[in-house]
């Protein structure tokens, strides 16, 4: 960003502007990758992230002004949004088909490659390549992971196996959409504590306990390696756990803010850090998981769009968030402040999942209309 900055000329203020166009290109793009996913199937998942890997290229050539970065965020932003819905639909379509626990392990592949795509700019800034360098590689690896997906997942099928196609799902009503928005709304609670903790800690190192340039970057490097290894770790574990695994994830979470803000020294910080990161990584793909499990194949898209939708916005108001409370107490009051996003999570995510949960058996049985008796008619 420092980089891109300087090339295209622009102040710390007008960056902070442009950056808006991130979030305003991909929540639209977010409501309508998951339309067009049920509709056309991988193949959309396939451009979208063939797509992202160019607008990343093509922004760090193009970006020589304000109003080019402007406009190259907003399409990067709505790439990423259209990938980042279509992903983890065929993440939840190809764990139901495998029987494999995919989500957990894709989410924890994306904060690996945080790490290394991090580590990587910073030698490629240190060795003075031109910044499209990187872009370009990345690029080269989103169109090759584009064209294996498109050859490795299946076209979406709604054949049962007797050979009856299935109903379509209905596309719209509030018996549908309310569950999915409110367990966005528990979405946004985690992605707003992982996003703060990523975007804020190596600043709390320094402000607060004086670490050395150098050391302030181990803060956000292990907290997202600690997030990485717990999704690979719980990749395991069956969504039957899911509402015990939420519960837990957001007490470490809220428990590792609370040590961060009573920390003397970096060392119990970073103690404090890998128990956030513990907690904060299993939220949202375990979220995910359980709307993957419960929604039906032609639905699959759309509901992916709307839970990512509403949880995105917590990941785009997370840091936000920290600053204001940070301005109002400290960065240790901002710190219990997030520990209250993780404590409000634990309490309304059991009546949320509970409402989320797809009907038994004996009551769709119970609702559904009697018929008369065989050889008794209506008298």
């Amino acid at each position: 960003m420092p980089r891109v900055r300087h090339q295209a000329g622009v102040s710390d203020g007008q960056l902070g502007f442009a950056l808006l166009f991130v979030g305003a290109g991909a929540l639209p793009a977010m409501l309508l990758a998951g339309r067009a996913l049920d509709r056309w199937g991988p193949m959309v998942a396939a451009g979208a992230i063939s797509l992202l890997g160019v607008v990343g290229a093509g922004l760090a050539l193009t970006a020589v002004n304000l109003p080019s970065l402007c406009v190259g965020l907003g399409i990067a932003g709505a790439s990423s949004g259209a990938a980042d819905v279509t992903i983890n639909a065929v993440a939840g379509r190809a764990e139901q088909l495998t029987g494999r626990p995919v989500i957990a392990r894709v989410h924890g592949t994306f904060s690996a490659f945080v790490v290394v795509t991090s580590l990587g700019a910073g030698v490629a800034s240190a060795a003075s390549w031109p910044l499209a360098v990187p872009f370009i590689g990345v690029a080269a690896l989103c169109l090759a992971a584009g064209a294996i997906m498109l050859r490795a997942v299946p076209h979406r099928t709604t054949v049962h196996d007797d050979g009856t196609k299935a109903p379509a799902a209905p596309s719209s009503g509030h018996a549908r959409i309310i569950p999915l928005v409110l367990i966005g709304v528990l979405g946004a609670l985690a992605f707003a504590s992982e996003n703060a903790h990523q975007s804020w800690s190596a600043v709390f190192a320094q402000d607060e306990l004086h670490a050395g340039a150098g050391l302030t970057t181990v803060a956000p490097a292990v907290f997202a390696g600690t997030v990485a290894i717990t999704r690979f770790s719980i990749g395991s574990l069956k969504t039957a756990h899911a509402r015990t695994v939420i519960l837990t994830g957001a007490l470490a979470a809220a428990g590792g803010a609370l040590v961060i803000a009573g920390a003397p020294s970096l060392l119990v910080a970073t103690l404090g850090l890998v128990m956030a990161g513990a907690g904060t990584g299993v939220l949202f793909p375990t979220l995910l998981a359980t709307v993957s499990r419960n929604v039906e194949e032609d639905y699959r898209g759309r509901a992916t769009s709307i839970v990512s939708t509403v949880s995105y916005l917590g990941f785009l108001f997370g840091p936000v968030y920290v600053g204001v409370a940070a301005d109002a107490a400290g960065l240790r009051g901002a710190m219990v402040a997030v520990a209250a996003l993780a404590a409000a999570l634990f309490v309304l995510a059991p009546p949320i999942l509970h409402l989320s949960d797809p009907p038994r058996r004996e009551d769709l049985r119970a609702s559904s209309p009697r018929r008369p008796r065989s050889g008794r008619g209506p008298r």
